[in-house]
């Protein structure tokens, strides 16, 4: 007799509700719950209730986190806090915000809520130390407002491991944030298909990080997730790629469903649902 698939045995038993704050840009959220989609199928899901039940709030009136950053005004984490309270009243145990230049915030943001908020930055570089032990110098492609932040330099370097990224007002930067923000053809403005143009800004960006030594690229803009994994569809990149998206449907899996050792930050205690 065959073993019972996954679709003749009862569903997992989800044990805590992902809070999703999307619209960040307007790909962040699909990206991350295409990827989401993707892993809980890698798990055996073959049907409807076989995937995680999460929550989701398309924030698309969020300030541009970079602009925030940059001009010092607070709209931007009110606005995180707001949709946070949203999310946790509606049920969320814990919280993933599908932009990297967002977790600038962070702290600010976690002071004023009941639930975790999952830190993208540090899971990500954790995962690299965890994936590819004795890598020694990342290249990281992100908006002006992560790199100014040093939020991937920060995390990495608490690690043992250097970076390298395009200074902020380089030519190439320049044509990075072109890439994610520019009307007409950047990642940003162009719905749901990536212009070659801007594939072609973050292929020559990759080749640059390349040529600096990096031997691994973090995609450190959920718009620039999009474009690596549309390139690399097309095309052979000069360095392979790691995806914090990837790295936050891997946890965000794991805490739903009560994954043994699954934290939500490294090096803290399992997760605890919030009581209500």
């Amino acid at each position: 007799m065959s073993s019972p698939t996954l679709t003749d045995r009862a569903p997992r038993a989800q044990t805590a509700m992902p809070g999703i704050i999307g619209g960040l840009g307007p790909l962040a959220h699909i990206a991350l719950e295409r990827r989401l989609i993707a892993e809980s199928a890698r798990r055996g899901a073959t049907r409807d209730g076989d995937h995680p039940v999460w929550i989701l709030i398309n924030a698309a009136d969020v300030p541009d986190r970079t602009a925030s950053l940059a001009d010092g005004s607070d709209g931007c984490a009110r606005s995180l806090v707001r949709y946070g309270r949203v999310l946790e009243a509606a049920g969320a145990d814990f919280l993933i915000v599908a932009c990297n230049t967002a977790h600038a915030f962070h702290r600010r943001v976690q002071a004023e809520l009941s639930i975790p908020w999952l830190h993208l930055i540090d899971h990500t570089a954790a995962a690299i130390a965890r994936r590819h032990p004795g890598i020694e110098r990342v290249g990281v492609l992100a908006t002006d407002g992560t790199l100014r932040a040093s939020l991937y330099q920060r995390s990495l370097l608490e690690l043992g491991i250097a970076t390298v990224a395009p200074g902020v007002g380089s030519d190439l930067q320049t044509e990075v944030m072109d890439a994610i923000y520019a009307p007409g053809w950047g990642i940003k403005a162009s719905g749901v298909e990536i212009a070659a143009r801007a594939q072609a800004a973050v292929w020559r960006a990759v080749h640059w990080l390349e040529q600096h030594g990096a031997e691994l690229v973090i995609a450190g803009c959920t718009e620039l997730s999009a474009a690596l994994e549309t390139l690399t569809l097309s095309t052979t990149l000069p360095l392979p790629w790691l995806d914090p998206l990837e790295v936050a449907a891997q946890l965000t899996i794991d805490l739903a469903y009560g994954a043994a050792g699954a934290v939500v930050a490294p090096g803290r205690a399992p997760l605890r649902k919030a009581s209500r």
